[in-house]
Order: C-alpha cells, then structure tokens, then sequence
C-alpha cells in the first residue's frame, strides 16, 4: 500500500507546491500596501472601496480578518445610507457565507444584494446577483430553484451581452443536471460553457470546468479520466489564485480513491480538506468531508468511528437544511445499522431517507426540469427562426413594393383615382384592424395572468398530493413487507403502530384540508354564516387534538362565555383547527398554548398564542402567500404542507375578517383573526 501512494502521490505534479509559496507571498505584499493605503485615507467612500477589496484578498490567508474588514465596511455603508456601497459589501458578506458553509447567511445577504440592485435599476450587475442566489440553493441541494435561477441568469446576460455570466450560467446548469444523474446532458453543457469561456480568454474558468468534468467522470466509472481532470483543476485553481475550491477538489480527490479501494491515500486528502475547511470555519464542507471519512472508515471496519462522523455530518446537514447531505447521511447510517446487525435502526434511518429523498428527487421535479430545459434549449432556435421569417417577409414586401411600382408607372393615369380610394379604404381597415389586435391582446395578457395564477394553485396541490400522502403509504407499505416476512417483533410493531398513528393523522388533517382548498379554489363551497359560541369551539378542538397528540402540552381557554361570533361554522372550526395544530407543532413539551379574544367593537379578535420556537422574519412573510405555501418540520419532526394557514387567511377573509401573526425566535407565536359578532352579542 506504501508503494501504491508514494505511486498515486507522486501524480500531483511538483510545481504545485512552488505556486502555492508564490501566491502566498503576492498575497502578502499586496495586502500590506492595501492596508498602508487605507490608513492613510480619510475619505468614507475609498475606506469602503478598500475594505472590500481587502476582505477579498484576506479570504484566502486569514478568514476572520476578512469577516472583520467585511463588517467594518457594512457598517460606514450603513452610517452614510450609501446603497452602492451596501450592494459592494453584500456581494462579499455572502460569499462569505457560502466559505464558511453557512447559507441561511449567504441567501439573506445574496438576497439583499438582488433588491438594492433592482432598486438602483442598474441592469448589469442583474444577472451575477442572480446566479449568487442559484449557486447557494445549488449547494443545499434545492435543484428546482437553482435552476430557475440560472436560466434567468442566462437570459438577462445574454440580453446584456456577458459572454462571462453566460457561461457561468450555462456551467451552472450542468452541474445540476450532473447531480440528478443526466451526465451526456451535463457534459454537454460544461462543453458549452468553455467554448465561451475560451472565446473571452476567460482563464479562470478551467478551473472549475475541469472539476465538474472530473467528478462527472468518477460517477461514470471512468477513474484514470476523472483522476486526470480533478489533478487538473487542483493545478489551475492555485495557478489562479482561487483558493476557496482547494478543499472542495481535495473531497473529490479523496472520494474518487476512496471507490477505487485506496483508504489511505482517500483519508489523507480529507484530512488536506479538512484542515482548509477549519481555517475558513466552513461547517458545511466540513460536514461533507466527515461523510466522506465516514465510508472510508467503515471500509476497514471502524464502525464506531464511522457513525461518530456521520451523526456530526447529519447534525449539520439538518440544521441547514442540507437535503442533499441530509440523504446521504441517513443513508450511510442505515446500511452501518444493518451491517452491525441493528434492524430497527436501520429501518428508521431507511425510511428517514426516503422521505427526504422523495421531497428531493421527485418525478414531479425531474419532469417540470425537463420541461425547462427543452424550453431553454429551444429559445435560441426560436428567436433564429423569427429572424429568418423575419427577413423573409421584408423580401416578400420589397419585391412586392417593385411590382406595385411598376404596375402604377403603367397605369398611373387611369388608375389614379381608384388607388386613392383603395388606400383610403385599406387604411380604415387597419385602423379598425389594429384596434381590434389591440384589444385581443390586451385579452390575451389578462387570461394569460389568470393562467399563471391557477397553475401555480395546480402545482402546489399535487405537489402536496405527490411528496405528502406518498411517505406514510410508503411507510404502511414497508411495514406491512416487513410483518409478512415475520421480521417485526410484537413489541416492535406495537411502537410503530404508534408511529403510523401519528402519520396517518397529520395524513387525514392534510386531506381535509386538501379538499376544503380544492372546493374553495373552484368556488363550490357556500358561506353559510350562523351563530357561533367561540369558547365552546375552542374547547372542543382543543379536546379533539390532545388526544391526537403525544405531546404534553398545556392548553388554556380564556374566552369569556357568552362570546358570540357570526360566521360560518365549518370554515372558523377549520381556522381554530389548523391554527391550534400549527401551535402544537412548533411548542416543545411542557409548553402552553392560550386562547383569549379582544372586543374591538363590531368584531372579535381572537389570539392564539404559543411558547414554541417562534418565526423568523423573513419567513413571517411568506407564511399565507398562496403560491409560496411555506412549511417546515415541527419540534418533533413533525411534517407540514403550508396549506393550513393559506386556507385560514382564505376562509377567514371570506367571511369578512382579517388575519396577522407576531413572533419572536425562541420566545413563540401568536396568530390573531377577527370575526364579526353576533347582531345580539
């Protein structure tokens, strides 16, 4: 095995190391005379300016300077109220981000950035913001939303001419159709994204075509190629100074040894990875490389080792919502559990990775891509062929006009009159023609907005259909395998009849809600407004949903008797069902939940308060957007659709009230609506 790695080693060509030592020493000098400059200036606007350019040059030899710099900046942008300068400083706060492996950081920044950019209306810089944000959902494994970002990177650089962002763009692209397994399509796409690459002498961009190009390979089985490759990026990314890829090609080096039966050299690469990623505190590339030294220690049987890693790396990925990760984690624990002869575990881990993987990789997803796709690759064809018709007519008129011209100098006399009142004729006729193209078009934009809105209402209600009421199926399915192989023990099957309880509750609470929504959206439910006792409506879903429920939590009805509402009794039983559900999900047990109300004159305000984790702010936003529907998994992980509170704004505005919500992170919630009172209350 010595002799194999010094052989495998001795590949990376020498004059890696030289380039290395001089980079570092560039890097040196000119930070030293960044900084003389910037304590020499007393200028706001050029201490901005270079700070900025000193958190780029710091990132590559000390990440907290940079971070500091980077801060120093934001804070002279904010004290002036300078909007150029914010969006110069949130281009490199989240790329700090996306460094040290925290994109909740990286997306709130790259978000920022796109709003000051489209506010300043400088169109330019569009397009980069742009693929920023689709980079991010593409490293958390959100493949949908990256590639809608990438494509309308694409369009808007090539409206704007940059051949670079294009070919970022298009790179971009096919490393999503990569990670979803399309490799002659993904290559094709990197083949493309050199060509203009090559035609703008863009360098840098080797580097990373050649490390896609290798890991693409790897999957493929072909190793020497992949091997070639990946040395290669390693080789152009230092020459390039593009440091903050190093450890991602070192990952790939190490995994591409690691399938091929050499450990030792697999784990020495990871460790090289490893020790980049601390430098830059990058928790996400970290947990990627403690996955990959998981395998290689279960390879030479360290299984105690190798679950330690990949519980860290699951830890990580769950609290970043990392789905991709998150996959791989649960399922490297699942085939560790059943190699160390622990079935439940891995049934448990096993059915984990399915649900994850089905809300990741589903047909659904995989079609509408393909759709896109077809779509993308068409536009360009498209717009040729338009041209092409385009300049055909213009002939067709010209030789037309000619004719006209000859026809007139033959009989002009006779026909003088007669042409005078055809062109009369001809031109009323396309005044009345144009008014009338006009107004259809004006039709055609208004039914095509509708169109929009109801498809996205169809996407999300089989969406739903599709990754919701698919996982406690699959689940009964596995379970039902299991008990007919005589592999499931009594007690065991005791607990998971439990489990199944609570799945197919959350399952039937999601069909009633699916098919109140199905009927509200094709207009056939009818309001039916009636007396309403809100205390005795609120005491009886909270006797409904705590037995429903394991949790022991707290629930106190403060509405006073004798507080009567006028509305619809279905629909405000649902509001109270679904706002109460919402509550137990996200309070720990032992939490509380209170229901109290408020006069306001002609109508009640009622407040549903909890303790639990509360809700962020940019998320508080997008909570009863209808095409957003927006959820996440509650304290016990339990799962959601973001349907319920987008039918509780529905129905209670249907009935003439209105709905809002305060929260604070780690202190709870509180969702307030109002329904009208009762003529004799």
């Amino acid at each position: 095995m010595e002799t194999s790695l010094n052989i495998r080693l001795s590949r990376i060509p020498l004059a890696l190391a030289l380039l290395t030592a001089i980079n570092l020493a560039w890097a040196q000098s000119n930070l030293h005379a960044l900084e003389r400059q910037l304590e020499q200036t007393t200028s706001d606007s050029v201490r901005v300016l270079l700070l900025v350019e000193l958190a780029e040059n710091y990132e590559r030899v000390d990440f907290d300077k940079a971070t500091g710099y980077t801060n120093e900046a934001l804070k002279i942008a904010n004290e002036n109220n300078w909007n150029w300068a914010r969006i110069k400083v949130y281009e490199r706060a989240g790329f700090l981000g996306t460094l040290s492996g925290d994109y909740s950081k990286a997306i709130k920044y790259d978000n920022d950035r796109l709003e000051l950019i489209l506010l300043s209306g400088d169109s330019t810089l569009l397009p980069r913001a742009i693929n920023y944000l689709g980079n991010d959902y593409s490293d958390l494994g959100q493949y949908d939303r990256s590639y809608q970002y990438f494509t309308r990177a694409y369009r808007i650089a090539k409206k704007l001419n940059d051949s670079m962002t294009m070919s970022i763009a298009i790179h971009n692209i096919g490393n999503v159709f990569k990670e979803l397994g399309q490799y002659d399509i993904a290559l094709s796409h990197f083949e493309f994204s050199r060509k203009i690459s090559q035609g703008i002498k863009d360098t840098e961009a080797e580097a990373y075509t050649f490390e896609e190009e290798g890991d693409l390979f790897m999957r493929m089985g072909e190793y020497e190629k992949a091997e070639t490759y990946l040395l290669r990026a390693l080789q152009s990314a230092r020459a390039q100074r593009i440091a903050f890829i190093e450890p991602r090609i070192y990952g790939k080096l190490a995994s591409l040894y690691q399938v091929q039966g050499l450990n030792d050299i697999a784990l020495l690469y990871y460790d090289s990875a490893t020790r980049l990623y601390q430098k830059t505190g990058n928790v996400f590339g970290l947990a990627n490389t403690y996955l990959g030294k998981g395998k290689v220690f279960v390879a030479q049987k360290k299984f105690r080792e190798a679950e330690q890693l990949f519980e860290t790396s699951l830890a990580t990925a769950e609290r970043m919502n990392a789905q991709k990760l998150e996959i791989e984690c649960y399922l490297q624990l699942s085939q560790l559990a059943e190699q160390e002869g622990n079935p439940a575990e891995a049934l448990r881990y096993f059915k984990n990775y399915h649900s994850v993987r089905d809300s990741l990789f589903s047909q659904d997803m995989e079609q509408q891509l393909f759709r896109d796709q077809l779509q993308f690759e068409t536009e360009g064809k498209d717009k040729e062929i338009a041209q092409l018709n385009l300049l055909k007519a213009e002939r067709e008129d010209e030789i037309r006009r000619q004719e006209l011209i000859q026809n007139i100098l033959v009989v002009a006399i006779a026909l003088t009159g007669i042409l005078m009142f055809t062109i009369y004729r001809s031109g009323q006729r396309r005044i009345r023609i144009n008014k009338l193209l006009m107004e259809h078009q004006e039709e055609i934009k208004k039914r095509s907005v509708e169109l929009e809105q109801l498809n996205q209402v169809k996407d999300k209600f089989f969406s739903i259909i599709s990754h919701d009421l698919r996982s406690p199926i699959n689940a009964l399915a596995a379970i039902l395998t299991l008990l007919d192989n005589n592999q499931i023990k009594p007690e065991e099957f005791a607990r998971l009849t439990k489990e199944l309880k609570v799945q197919f509750n959350h399952t039937r609470s999601l069909i009633n809600n699916l098919l109140d929504w199905a009927l509200l959206q094709m207009e056939k439910l009818k309001i039916i407004p009636e007396k309403i006792d809100l205390r005795v409506v609120a005491q009886t879903n909270f006797s409904l949903l705590s037995s429903l429920h394991t949790k022991d939590i707290r629930m106190e009805n403060n509405i006073r008797e004798g507080t009567v509402g006028w509305a619809d009794l279905n629909m405000i039983n649902l509001v109270f069902r679904n706002l109460i559900l919402n509550a137990i999900k996200f309070t720990d047990a032992g939490g509380v939940i209170k229901i109290s109300t408020q006069d306001l004159g002609s109508f009640y305000e009622i407040a549903i308060a909890d303790n639990g984790v509360g809700i962020k702010p940019e998320v508080q936003k997008l909570l009863f957007e209808k095409t957003t529907g927006y959820s996440t998994r509650g304290t016990a992980n339990e799962k959601g659709t973001g349907l319920g509170l987008i039918l509780c704004k529905e129905f209670v505005e249907k009935n003439g009230g209105t709905i809002r919500l305060e929260s604070e992170e780690g202190k709870g919630s509180t969702f307030y609506f109002t329904v009208r009172k009762a003529k004799d209350s």
